[in-house]
């Protein structure tokens, strides 16, 4: 299976984890387990859980992480439910986990899974193939507004409203089975002068499609508080996001996590009993450096946010 990963800002990760050698570490997007590999060779008598919605990673971190199986143990699901998993691992805390989020370089290289805008495929852009709702499903089945919405929110593509209209109509002809079709529906609703200027013209509306299919939003939002609470003090988050959305809701909810009482500025004394749960270690998120960019032109948009549990 050809699995090219190169893990993005390596360095800045491992040294964001502060990996103590006898620590729990979790990384809940496994991928290539290329940052796994690295975590994996400070442990001595430490613990890696990796966890993937997507078999075919799980098969490829087996074969990267083959020398230290001893110290690895590899889960099928979704960093959502990291709590249960611990759970049933009979792990109450960990020192360390990482989340590098978005679509892998493998998802995007395998043509037939239908994350590639620019080869044809039959629309799917699940993580999780056990799972049966996929990109054909919102393609064709979502309202016209709804598809506006996901295109507008997720995209942040100007031309959603259009694109949602052009899809529609396409779709009363005979439905959108592939990428191609949906691209060419895309490319017709974008006035040719526009499609010359910026990037690939469907970038932002499979992008959107991708994170709802996958409701890759959702589960962020469901997970950093949770994930915080199962650290032990002095463990740390490292976040690694790939657009502003995702960055967003990991700053605000770090922001959210480091405030310490949130009455009333005119209640003299506090009430709510809310103690800060964390100290944010990046107050700026980092971004990949200059060789990096050079190297994998991927990291362009990465941003990493690393909060320490007190």
């Amino acid at each position: 299976m050809n699995f090219k990963h190169i893990p993005i800002m390596l360095d800045e990760v491992i040294e964001g984890l502060n990996i103590k050698e006898n620590g729990i570490y979790v990384d809940g997007t496994l991928g290539g387990a290329g940052h796994s590999l690295e975590i994996t060779k400070r442990l001595e008598n430490g613990k890696l859980i990796g966890i993937d919605q997507d078999e075919n990673a799980l098969m490829k971190a087996k074969e990267v992480l083959s020398s230290y199986s001893d110290r690895v143990i590899l889960v099928h699901d979704n960093y959502e439910n990291i709590d249960s998993i611990l759970q049933e691992l009979n792990i109450p805390k960990v020192d360390g986990i990482l989340l590098d989020l978005g679509v892998s370089s493998h998802q995007l290289d395998e043509g037939e899974r239908g994350f590639s805008h620019s080869k044809d495929a039959i629309l799917d852009m699940r993580m999780d193939r056990t799972r049966e709702f996929s990109a054909w499903d919102v393609v064709n089945k979502y309202s016209e507004k709804e598809l506006e919405d996901i295109i507008w929110n997720y995209g942040e593509d100007r031309w959603a409203k259009r694109i949602a209209e052009f899809i529609v109509k396409e779709r009363k002809e005979k439905p959108i089975d592939t990428t191609l079709e949906l691209v060419s529906a895309i490319k017709k609703a974008i006035p040719k002068k526009v499609r010359m200027e910026g990037g690939h013209p469907a970038k932002k509306t499979f992008q959107a499609i991708r994170i709802e299919v996958n409701r890759e939003l959702e589960v962020l939002n469901n997970s950093i508080e949770k994930m915080c609470n199962i650290l032990n003090p002095g463990g740390r988050i490292a976040i690694i996001t790939f657009h502003s959305l995702e960055d967003r809701i990991v700053k605000e909810t770090f922001k959210e996590l480091y405030k310490d009482c949130i009455c009333p500025p005119n209640i003299p004394q506090c009430m709510c009993n809310k103690k800060r749960e964390i100290e944010i270690i990046t107050r700026k998120p980092i971004t990949a450096s200059k060789e990096e960019l050079k190297a994998n032109p991927r990291s362009r948009s990465a941003k990493l946010r690393i909060a320490e549990k007190l």
